[in-house]
């Protein structure tokens, strides 16, 4: 068994994940802060509630409460980096052609499944993939949609006046609010889902994307020893 390193993630698409990991989570951690302040969300019927997002434990629990200026000023603050590496983000998938390898196409949803299927471990094999397999495909490809969405609810939360036909387009303020709010739940969930992959991947697939290469097992063909020509042997005089 020989190694060998492989070029995996280009510099640019490295520092567009590293400067995204900690920005959004001040993101996500701030926007906390700033919902506090009227958390009117839950789930159930009537006068009956399943869960609220969030209890009063884990709003304590995270020294959440009484902290609203202090969201909204790092919320503001750094929705600007979160939105300008974003935007150079897609930017550079377009003019690179990366955006080949990070696109879904119409194999995708139902090899998608056959990745999950593998890593329950329910499948042995694994769907062929390029540089990404099907499933990575779906779920880069949702958070640029995502980071989209944010953006224009955000907007639309903060200036609903002075952007009236954006505030509309998201069906109104109450609607937006409550977009933006399930996308940021969609951020935690693939926080979590991402951080379980990238475990179960190993240390190979983390080291790719600090380094921008990975190591790589093969096994070296057999070499088949050329025939050799039949000698005939001449009698002695």
């Amino acid at each position: 068994m020989k190694k060998r390193i492989v070029k995996k993630h280009p510099l640019a698409i490295r520092w567009f994940h590293w400067i995204n990991f900690p920005v959004l989570t001040i993101m996500i951690w701030s926007g906390l802060l700033i919902y506090w302040a009227n958390d009117i969300y839950r789930l159930g019927w009537g006068d009956t509630t399943v869960i609220k997002f969030f209890p009063k434990s884990f709003n304590d629990a995270l020294h959440i409460p009484f902290h609203l200026s202090t969201g909204m000023a790092f919320h503001f603050f750094f929705m600007w980096f979160f939105f300008l590496n974003g935007l150079l983000y897609v930017l550079y998938t377009i003019f690179s052609g990366e955006w080949k390898y990070l696109l879904p196409n119409r194999h995708s949803f139902k090899e998608a499944w056959l990745v999950v299927l593998h890593d329950l471990h329910i499948r042995k094999t694994a769907p062929p993939q390029d540089k990404y397999n099907a499933a990575q495909r779906i779920a880069y490809t949702s958070i640029v949609v995502m980071g989209m969405g944010s953006v224009i609810t955000g907007v639309a939360i903060y200036k609903p006046i002075q952007f009236q036909w954006l505030c509309t387009l998201c069906g109104g303020y109450e609607a937006a609010r409550i977009e933006h709010f399930i996308l940021t739940l969609g951020y935690a969930v693939f926080f979590l889902v991402h951080i379980v992959q990238v475990m179960i991947a190993g240390w190979n697939n983390f080291q790719a994307m600090v380094t921008g290469f990975e190591v790589e097992k093969y096994n070296e063909p057999e070499t088949i020893p050329e025939p050799q020509p039949d000698t005939i042997e001449t009698p002695k005089a």
